[in-house]
């Protein structure tokens, strides 16, 4: 029995749906299969396991390189995995393949800032500061305060972080970064006041624990140094932080 032409090709198609999509809807199948990828990968990356979640991502990257969102957590992971110059690749495509994404572009401003590009990282925070449909300002403001900290720029980080602060009251990473800019040129009480703040908002912050320490340190208040020292080793019990805790400690009791 013969089959016309036309009943050929459908047969063809029909068999071949799974692997080709008869040549339609084979680029919709594709993207399908990018989001999958992409969604375990976010997971994956939710639970720190950044490996696995990269692996997700790659995958997902063959099928769709053109998804935004998927660059968006490309660099992220590569930025997690420590490798800057990776994640400022995917940020950068990401915000080519989507001008308006702003969390892409304050991310590739973090990038910046772990490659010490400062003025690009500026550039960044700067623009999505006034990215009015930006949800959460404070970040790229704490941002912005915590660049201008690095470069010893103490009033224009004063002015970001509080700034954030006027927006998100009790921000824990503003906070922190305004304790360090008094610390830094004397104000070693609104230091103590400030950082004393944020670690009651972020009580497992090991870092915010060892600026109040130092803070306490410079005012000579020894034994409060002290006791932060050892909330510092305890919250980062089995971390590279405790030791960094118990050395400080350890330091300031000789010093004493």
């Amino acid at each position: 029995m013969r089959f016309p032409r036309y009943m050929k090709y459908a047969l063809i198609c029909l068999l071949a749906l799974n692997l080709t999509g008869c040549g339609f809807g084979n680029s919709a199948l594709r993207k399908q299969h990018s989001k999958n990828a992409r969604d375990l990968g976010e997971a994956y990356m939710g639970e720190g396991k950044y490996t696995r979640a990269l692996r997700e991502f790659l995958g997902a990257y063959k099928n769709n390189p053109d998804d935004a969102f998927l660059n968006n957590d490309l660099g992220l992971t590569y930025l997690a995995k420590g490798d800057a110059q990776k994640a400022v690749f995917h940020f950068k495509r990401a915000i080519t393949l989507k001008p308006e994404y702003s969390p892409a572009k304050n991310n590739l401003g973090s990038a910046y800032i772990v490659l010490k590009q400062w003025d690009k990282a500026i550039s960044c925070f700067a623009e999505v500061k006034d990215d009015l449909l930006y949800a959460t300002p404070y970040y790229p403001l704490s941002n912005l305060g915590y660049v201008y900290f690095m470069q010893k720029d103490y009033k224009k980080a004063e002015k970001y972080y509080k700034e954030a602060l006027d927006l998100q009251t009790n921000f824990p990473r503003a906070m922190d970064g305004l304790g360090q800019v008094y610390t830094a040129t004397g104000r070693y009480k609104k230091a103590i006041r400030i950082l004393t703040r944020a670690v009651a908002k972020a009580p497992t912050a090991t870092p915010i624990y060892m600026n109040l320490a130092r803070a306490y340190t410079a005012n000579h208040q020894y034994d409060k140094a002290l006791d932060t020292y050892k909330k510092a080793a305890a919250v980062a019990a089995g971390t590279p932080l405790e030791d960094e805790a118990e050395s400080a400690a350890e330091a300031l009791k000789r010093m004493r």
